[in-house]
């Protein structure tokens, strides 16, 4: 699973990149799919926070649950990735 975690990190950025350059509708799509993922993993971190806050619990403790949502992760996970994307882009145009 790591291995494929870290292969996905550097593939799936240049896979973004080349399939943008060959269809640019892609490029709005990966920009609001970000946009999509942000609210949502920021939402999700920011209620459980709230939660967390409004019961009194140990916050240490229950704010690891969390990483157990899996659409905190699936968005976290493409937020990730699409910065490295970005990151790529800018690389090769200031190149």
């Amino acid at each position: 699973m790591k291995v494929l975690i870290v292969l996905s990190s550097l593939f799936l950025p240049l896979f973004m990149y080349f399939s943008q350059k060959w269809w640019m509708k892609l490029r709005l799509l990966f920009n609001l799919l970000a946009i999509v993922s942000a609210l949502i993993f920021g939402n999700i971190a920011s209620l459980s926070i709230h939660t967390i806050l409004k019961d009194h619990t140990v916050f240490m403790t229950n704010i690891h649950s969390l990483f157990l949502n899996p659409f905190f992760l699936i968005f976290g996970g493409y937020l990730g990735v699409y910065i490295l994307y970005r990151l790529l882009i800018i690389t090769i145009e200031e190149a």
